[in-house]
This record gives C-alpha cells, structure tokens and sequence, in this order.
C-alpha cells in the first residue's frame, strides 16, 4: 500500500451504514424456480429463532398444500388475514395494519412479488415490505429470481413464459442478506414427477413447459450470478466503510488506462480479450493531470473515441484527474477492488518525467505491488502527416515567441543594470534578472522562463562578474553565486509558468463551468421542443464560434420518420446541400460522427455529431466553425462534448413532457367519455323507463283506469319527455360549444322578455319551486341571441332547483350595473365549496345531489358559461350567498348603443 494512500472511510459508505441501522433488516431466500425449497428452508430458520426465544411471527405464508410446509408453520404464531371480496370472490390478503400494530422482532412475509387486492394500502407485497422495514420490523421473504424486473426479459427468452409479477432490482441491492435455495435440476424435475409441487395435472403441463432441464439450469446460473453480484457489492460497502484498502482477490476486476496514444484501442482490444477470458467486468479510465491540457482537439477526439469503443465492448468508463497519476490510478484501483489494471507501453520516454526516464508504466509497476499489471506493447497508426506538421509549425511558432520574449526582457534587466551601476553602486543586480525571468514566466509560460534563466545566467555573468566582457569568473565565490542563481532563477521561473498555466486552465474550466450552467439554467425552464432547440442551437453556434443546424425526424408515417428535417439553425437555415444531407442521415442511422473533417463524407459543408439518449439516437447536430482552416480548441471541443449531452438530455425530457400531456388529454378524454356514458346511462334510462311504464299502463289499463289516474300517467310521460328534450338539446349545444360553431343571431335583445320567459318555463317545469322575480321597467338594451340566452337563465333555474331542498325560494333578479346588465340566479341550497367555484363550470361536473335528487348531467353550467363568453359576457359563482347558505350565479352582458326606432327608446324621446 501506498503511504499516501487515503485510509478515511468512504463517507458514502458511512452514511449508508447509519441509514440502515434505523431500518428493519431484510433476507431474501432466492430460488431459481418454484419448488426449490425457498418457503420451507424459510420457515425452518424462523422456528430455529422462535425456539431461541425471538419474537418470531408469520404475516403470510403461501403453502400449496404441501404437508411438510404446514407442519413447520404449526409452531408460529400466525398473524390474521384480512379478507376483502374482488370480483365475486373472497381474498386473503395480508394485514399489513395488523403486523405494524403486533410488531414482532421478526415477520415472514412469504410471495414477495405478490400483486395486492385493488383496496389495498400498497398494490405490490414488496412495497408493504418496504413500510415493515422502515418502521424498524426485521423481514425474511422469498422470491424467484424471474420476478426480479431487470432479469424477467431474459427468463421470457429463455423459457418462453411471459413474467406478469415482478418486484425491482433494488429490492435485492437492499436487502442485508440473499440466501439462494439451491438443488439440481435432476432433483427439481423428481420432486415435480412425484406432485410435490404443483397438482398432477399441472405438474404435467408444466414439466413440458417451464421445468424442462435446459430452463432450469438457465434459471439456477442466473440466480447464482445475481447472488454473487449482491455479495460482491456488499464486500466492496465493507472494505469502503472501514477504510480497507483492496484489492481483496474475491473476484476479477479489470482496469485498463487509456489515453490520447494511438496505440490505446490496441490496448482497449487487449483488456476486452482478458476481461472475457475471465468473465469479469472491466472499467475503463482515461487520466489528465491537474495543470496540463489537453494537446490538441484531435487527442481529446481519440480519447473519446477509445472510451466509445470501450462501452461498445461491454466497460464502464470513469475519467480520473489529479497531479500524481500513478497516486490516482492505484488509489481508485484499491477503493474499487480492481485486481488486474491493463495499460500500454508504446515507446521509451525521449525526455525525463514526473517518474523518470521509464514513464508511468514502470512507476505503476513499482507501485501497484499489489495489483497484477498488463502491460500492451505497440506502436499504434502513424499520426497523420498533416496533422503533424501543422502541430510542428505550430510548436515552433510558439517556441520562436518565447524565446523573443525571453530575450527582449533579459537585454531590458542588463540594459537597467548597466544603467543604474553606471551612476551608483547596486549590490543587489542579479534581482534585476530574477524580475525577467518572473515576468517572462508569467507572460509566456514555463519554458521560455527556463531560457530566460539561463540568458540571464550568461548575462549577469558577462557583464557584472569580473572579469567583465567575458564568461570567466576571477573569484571562486562567485563561482557558487553563480550556481545560486542560476538554480532560483530556474525554479522561480518554472514554478511561476506552471503557476500561469493552472490559471490560465482554471480560468478556462471556470469559463466552462459557467456556460454549461447558463445552458442548464435556459434549458429547464423551456419544456416545449422548439423552445428547446432554439437554447441548443443558440449556445452551439457561441460555443464553435460559427454555424450550427439541428436535425430531428418527422412524425407520423414510417417513411416520414426517417426523413430528417431541419428543426432549428443558428444562423436560420431551411434546407441542407446534398452531401450534408448525406452526411447527416449517416450520422443519425449509425450514431457516428461524419462530415467535414471525419471519415465519413469528409467533403460536406458540415460536421454532424448524434444526439443520443438512453432511448437511441434522438436526432444530430452539424456545425461548421468560422474558422475552417483550424482545428476547434480543445478546450470549446471538451464544452461542445458536454452541450452535446445535455441537448440529448433536454431533448429526452422534452419528449417525455409532450408524451405526458398527451397521456394527460388521453386519460381526460377517458374519463370524460366515462362520464358521459353513466350520464347516458341514467338521464335516459330514467325517464324512459318511467315513459315506458306509463305507456305499458295506459295500454293495459287504460280503459279500466279512473280519468284522473290516466291524467297523472299522461302527466308524466309529458314531463319525462320534457326531460329527454332537455338533455338532447344539452348535449347538441355543448357540442356546438366546443366545436366553435355556435350559430349566435346577434340581434336587439330585451333581457326583461328572455328573463320573464324563462321564468315561466321554469314554473312549469318546477311547479313546487316558489319563484321570486325582481325585474326592473328600465333596463337597457344588449346585442345577443335571444333563444339561447333563455337557455342560460333556464339553466341557472334548473341547477338552483337541483340543489336546494323543496320549499325554499329561488331568486331571479336583474339590473343595470354601469356598462352592463347583470342577471342573478339565486338559491337556498347547500353552497358550493370555495375550491369548486370554478369547477362547477367544468363539463360533466357533478358536485353531489340535492335533497336526494340526482344531480343530472353536469352540462348545464358549461353550456351558460359557453353561450356566456360568445355573447361577450362574463359569469362567476359565489357561495355562501346569504346567511351562510346558498349560491348565487351572476351574469353580465355589456350594454350596447342604442339603436333609433326602438319603442323604449321613443317614449323615453318624447318624455
């Protein structure tokens, strides 16, 4: 182990620990097919714990008949059922009220995927299970490892039998203990033939179905694995909360390290081979120290192409960053309990490094004592030619600038040396020099700050030691002054350039940072796919400094949704030149980059990059940079990576949010054609019914019937038909409403005449209601339609006698209120709660009956309230009314001008 290893608990791991330390303790028995012994092996331990005076009861156990099973339940307290009648039947479910209230120490709660009775708390036994735990009650259940949801598409292609009841993955990554009830399927398959397990029949059918011996031994490798995976995640919680550091030889993990070396995806090969070979899983990791950048775009490209390739062979990637590399890579090994770590070798160190002329291979060698090390030997591709000379070109260029510079502030410190030694005497010269080499680093970085120093080292020499004019040093003093100098002007220098460079990088990644953030913050506040592109686009196009395009697929038909269509450009554009179209469809049908300076159609305009999510390749972006002579900064390449992300990721979301709403309309739909099928149901079943029997009577009797008798028959079936006539013209005036096409006949309206005939419609239909009218003489006139505003006050009457109780009085009242007319409804009934005010209005909305009265369709306040708003009107609720009871409905009609010849309006001339 490393000394500087980090031996703290992993805080993480810490936190679990006492997270679970509140909770209730979970033991799985896990089987890989029914019949294996899960419930019997279950209760065995339960009677061995009850024997040993723990407070041991069962909450339900399943046991088929089986006589061994129920003999082992015999001795434990079992707790009861609560019954509950679903479709004609009587059900046992368990009681999950009555186990909280009885506590035990521990509860046997056996069928753990179970699906709960429709009344239950909880639909699933697994989330009761989840309540036991957190209310601090030790559980033991069982399961087969089919009904586990991430395995149950793999058990349906191994066995052909669809898993209908399954429980999460995460119940067993939770569960404390996993114990696999285990026997070979020879046995398994004897025990079935002898009908301790299913029914002859049953046994029949399923030994030439699910218990075939391929199957079962399918189903025990697959319950063995997913134990072993739990235990190996609950070994590497131990060795994190108790700062153990690894690698424990338990199992085989694979590492391998990667980099920007062309020889890495030989590497990557190498670490996939011996991974499979093992049968182990395997990370991938790519390193970056602290202060030092990435070369160029094109190295930052390779390393994640390698990292793709990885995931594509099955690994997991992680990016680790830090000064010591070797510090990081055997640390994150140790903490993950990495046994093997695979990495490259492709040529000698030209210069020497943090770790010698050797490099980091063989300092990871000497290090990871404890871990085996791969070492891949290759060379890897050539790099390009033109790549490499343009890199050159551009090295020298840097090179010949710091020299310059390195130069020009050295002749400065000798020039102002000389100067100032000329008129007075300056012990203290050589801090002339030290300034340059200080300014030098910071201005231009490390190495034109090394060649500062040695030109300083030469100058100071030159011109201040005597002899002067030349390199040789008279006294043996200054000699060691010299070497001081030299050796701080160095150090000062290079610790000054890495001091600029880690600055300049984090001012960089802060630059970053905040971009990304401003992206984010834009993005979750837009929801709607268009708003979403416009942000992505936006903030692409700044990121590359040019042009940039986002495709998506069309919607609807097949062969529309694979022609991709330009949904957002920054600058706009409506269409793409062919080859960029090409280039596109390439780049969204492989998930592969493509376009300008790619593999793939490297002529087009563009370069198209995939947008992908967890679901597929949602769409590609293509971007072409103003400068097109030069690569993009590796540093933009690594921010446009991550925008890259997060425009999948809001794209995702976007998607799910439009998917929503629309399940959102389709269950509102449901739920209002529900509706509308019970309104059917009763408002027209009731009033035929009664018009049917008083038809049946009349004809069976009728003649034998007293004339008054025969009146009252013919009284009803004349108002159930009024009823019916009612409801029909409800249900074709909503339509007309929310159709847009209600035919308004916009004429001079007299709301006293509507008002007055309304009124008198709903005497005759309400003939014990006591109707209170207060109309005045001198009320304007209004533009609007006559019939269909009775209807509205008809409505208003209608609902006021629904919900009030016989004897009390509705009031009709109308007036003038400034620039309007308003018309009051009001009852005496039971009110209306503030929080429904406004969804009375809604269609098909029933707040409950009146006086035992049914409360009808629910569309009588939505069609006033439509008919209402095309008048121009306004209606509004308001409850109580008066002494705490009642409702009152008021509309307002705006008053329009006065229209000559109008008999009111005449006499009111003549007056």
């Amino acid at each position: 182990m490393h000394p500087t290893a980090d031996l703290r608990p992993d805080p993480d791991a810490l936190l679990a620990a006492a997270r679970s330390s509140e909770r209730g303790r979970l033991k799985v028995f896990l089987g890989a097919a029914p019949g294996v012994g899960k419930t019997y092996a279950m209760l065995a331990g339960a009677a061995r714990l009850r024997r040993a005076q723990v407070d041991v009861a069962v909450g339900v156990v399943e046991t088929h008949g089986r006589a061994e099973t129920e003999a082992l339940i015999a001795g434990l307290e079992v707790l009861p059922r609560r019954q509950t009648l679903y479709r004609g039947t009587v059900l046992d479910e368990f009681d999950i009220d009555a186990a909280l209230a009885r506590r035990p120490a521990l509860l046997v709660v056996d069928e753990l995927a179970h699906t709960n009775a429709p009344d239950s708390r909880h639909p699933k036994r697994y989330q009761d299970v989840e309540e036991l735990l957190a209310a601090g009650i030790d559980v033991w259940t069982a399961v087969n490892i089919q009904h586990v949801e991430g395995l149950s598409d793999v058990v349906s292609r191994i066995t052909g039998a669809t898993v209908r009841e399954t429980i999460p993955d995460t119940v067993i990554e939770r569960a404390e203990e996993v114990v696999v009830v285990d026997i070979t399927p020879a046995e398994l398959i004897a025990r079935l033939a002898e009908g301790r397990i299913y029914l002859p029949e049953t046994a029949r059918r399923a030994a030439q179905g699910f218990f075939k011996p391929g199957n079962l031994t399918a189903l025990r490798e697959l319950a063995l694995r997913r134990t072993a995976d739990r235990v190996d995640d609950q070994m590497i919680d131990h060795l994190r909360a108790n700062a153990i550091q690894g690698a424990w030889p338990s199992a085989e993990r694979l590492m391998v390290c990667v980099g920007a070396d062309p020889s890495s995806e030989a590497v990557v090969r190498a670490a996939a081979r011996i991974a499979s070979g093992l049968n182990a899983p395997w990370t991938a990791v790519t390193l970056e120290r602290i202060g030092r950048e990435v070369a160029d775009a094109q190295a930052l490209r390779r390393i994640d192409d390698v990292l793709e390739l990885a995931e594509r062979l099955g690994a997991d990637t992680r990016r680790l960053a830090g000064r010591d590399l070797v510090e990081e890579i055997t640390g994150y090994a140790r903490r993950n309990n990495i046994t093997q770590i695979v990495i490259g070798r492709s040529k000698p160190a030209r210069w020497p490094g943090p770790w010698g002329a050797a490099g980091l291979t063989d300092a990871l060698l000497r290090r990871a004592s404890d871990i085996a090390v791969h070492v891949v030997v290759g060379e890897g591709p050539p790099k390009p030619a033109a790549t490499a000379g343009r890199r050159d070109a551009t090295d020298a260029a840097a090179l010949t600038r710091g020299v310059l510079g390195a130069v020009a502030a050295v002749g400065c410190a000798v020039a102002c040396g000389l100067l100032t030694t000329r008129f007075m005497a300056l012990p203290e010269v050589p801090m002339l020099f030290l300034a340059a080499v200080l300014v030098t680093a910071v201005t231009l970085g490390v190495w034109p700050a090394v060649a500062a120093a040695m030109l300083a080292f030469l100058s100071y020499n030159f011109f201040f030691i005597p002899p002067v004019y030349s390199f040789t040093v008279a006294e043996p003093r200054e000699v060691l002054s010299l070497a001081v100098f030299l050796l701080v002007a160095v150090t000062t220098g290079g610790l000054a350039g890495r001091v600029r460079e880690n600055a300049e990088a984090a001012k960089k990644r802060i630059l970053t940072i905040q971009a990304l953030y401003d992206l984010s913050r834009k993005l979750s506040g837009a929801t709607q796919l268009d708003d979403v592109l416009w942000v992505v686009a936006r903030q692409a196009a700044e990121a590359v400094r040019g042009q940039v395009v986002i495709l998506l697929p069309g919607s609807g038909t097949a062969e529309a949704r694979r022609d991709l269509q330009v949904r957002a450009a920054f600058p706009p554009e409506d269409a793409l030149q062919p080859g960029d179209a090409a280039a596109a469809r390439w780049a969204y049908d492989r998930g592969e980059a493509a376009g300008w300076r790619t593999a793939t159609l490297p002529d087009a305009r563009l370069r198209f990059l995939p947008i992908r999510t967890a679901r597929g390749t949602m769409g590609v972006l293509g971007f072409e940079p103003a400068d097109r002579a030069r690569e993009i900064p590796s540093d933009d390449a690594r921010a446009f990576a991550a925008l890259l992300d997060q425009a999948g990721i809001s794209l995702e979301r976007a998607a799910l949010v439009a998917q929503a709403r629309a399940g959102e309309a389709l269950a509102e739909r449901e739920r209002l054609q529900a509706t509308l099928l019970s309104s059917l149901s009763h408002d027209l079943r009731t009033p035929l019914s009664s018009i049917l029997g008083a038809v049946t009577s009349l004809r069976g009797y009728g003649d034998r019937m007293p004339a008054g008798d025969r009146a009252d028959l013919l009284a009803a079936v004349e108002e159930e038909t009024r009823k019916l006539a009612r409801f029909v013209a409800n249900l074709l005036d909503m339509t007309r409403v929310e159709a847009g096409m209600l035919d308004l006949r916009r004429g001079w309206m007299d709301v006293e005449e509507v008002a007055a005939a309304a009124a008198a419609r709903a005497r005759r239909a309400f003939p014990a209601r006591t109707l209170d009218l207060s109309i005045p003489d001198d009320l304007p006139l209004v533009r609007g339609d006559a019939g269909l505003f009775e209807q509205v006050v008809f409505n208003l009457l209608d609902n006021a006698d629904k919900y009030s109780a016989p004897g009390t009085p509705t009031r009709l009242a109308l007036r003038a209120d400034g620039p309007s007319v308003a018309v009051t409804v009001e009852d005496r009934g039971c009110g209306i709660p503030p929080a429904d005010l406004d969804r009375v209005f809604g269609k098909f909305t029933r707040l409950g009956e009146g006086d035992g009265r049914p409360a009808g369709t629910g569309l009588g306040l939505a069609i006033a309230k439509g008919v209402v708003e095309a008048l121009g009107g306004t209606i509004r609720a308001e409850s109580p009314a008066a002494e705490g009871r009642g409702t009152r409905f008021v509309v307002r009609l705006p008053v329009s001008e006065t229209e000559p010849g109008h008999p009111r309006l005449l006499a009111g001339a003549e007056g």
